[in-house]
């Protein structure tokens, strides 16, 4: 695997594999990688001839009070994780190199669809940064195909409508949501639950203590009632939040949704997205389950 600091370096060697005619896949990530992360890398290999995965925290993502500061950095682990799962080039540039001029003074993309509701509206900003740097590391990649998991299925709905926007030439590619053995949906966060959040021993059932599983519980449960035939979304978003309050947790939002749009779903959508987050005592967890009906 060669590694690139540098936008230059990066393209010099990767206008070769493009003269060559070889398609590129591109995984970005923040690093801290776990399997969710390299089953990306796993699926780009399959589909790509040249694998590129960045590694930048992005701090025009984080609001105020957020974990940009402490969030867990292990670039030597993450490099080693990476040559095994096939990546070709690391790209692992500092803040100066992405954002030269600074990040007041940076040019913004604004996506205006989908970016203020869910995810969007408690991290105000969040998007504008996601939408900006993505473009960033497109231009300075230029893959012919881009691969983000669904567990961030917000961002994956925004990047899909900013290139079909922007006219990127750059396929859109989702990959499923890893999960772990208890089926928490992997996260680099999930390093912050406390074992009192949740318990390991199989003695131990979701009502004797707290679980963060709750989350994909709930959203499992509210698919289930669609499936036979509820459609007071309102209800049955207000039952899963009181699940997770009994469970010990505070819930941003727990919402059905379209599929499409992130509109909440009408009674008659056939495409249906259930989305959840909640907060543990030091970190925010995501999830969604989608539905065909």
């Amino acid at each position: 695997m060669r590694v690139f600091h540098t936008v230059s370096g990066l393209r010099d060697a990767l206008r070769v594999n493009r003269l060559d005619g070889l398609r590129i896949g591109f995984v970005p990530t923040m690093g801290n990688l776990h399997d969710g992360h390299l089953a990306l890398v796993e699926q780009a290999r399959s589909s790509c001839d040249i694998v590129v995965c960045s590694i930048f925290v992005n701090a025009l993502q984080f609001g105020l009070n957020e974990d940009w500061d402490k969030y867990p950095r292990t670039y030597q682990l993450d490099c080693d994780k990476l040559r095994d799962a096939g990546c070709d080039y690391l790209f692992h540039p500092d803040d100066t190199e992405m954002y030269p001029n600074g990040l007041d003074t940076q040019s913004r993309v604004i996506c205006p669809s989908m970016t203020d509701v869910l995810c969007g509206a408690s991290r105000p900003g969040h998007f504008e940064g996601v939408t900006t740097v993505v473009t960033k590391l497109f231009n300075i990649v230029q893959p012919d195909e881009a691969i983000f998991g669904i567990k961030d299925y917000q961002q994956l709905a925004v990047i899909r409508r900013m290139a079909e926007d922007l006219c990127m030439p750059v396929q859109i590619t989702a990959a499923p949501i890893h999960r772990e053995t208890d089926g928490l949906a992997m996260s680099s966060r999930n390093a912050y639950i406390t074992d009192e959040e949740r318990p390991i021993e199989d003695d131990i059932t979701d009502e004797e203590r707290p679980n963060v599983v709750v989350l994909k519980q709930s959203l499992e449960w509210i698919a289930e009632q669609i499936v036979g035939g509820a459609r007071n979304f309102t209800e049955l978003e207000a039952t899963a939040i009181q699940r997770v309050a009994d469970a010990g947790f505070k819930t941003d939002y727990i919402t059905v949704s379209n599929s499409r749009t992130l509109n909440p779903a009408a009674e008659d959508d056939l495409e249906i997205t259930i989305l959840g987050a909640i907060f543990t005592s030091a970190a925010r967890l995501i999830d969604n389950l989608s539905i065909n009906l």
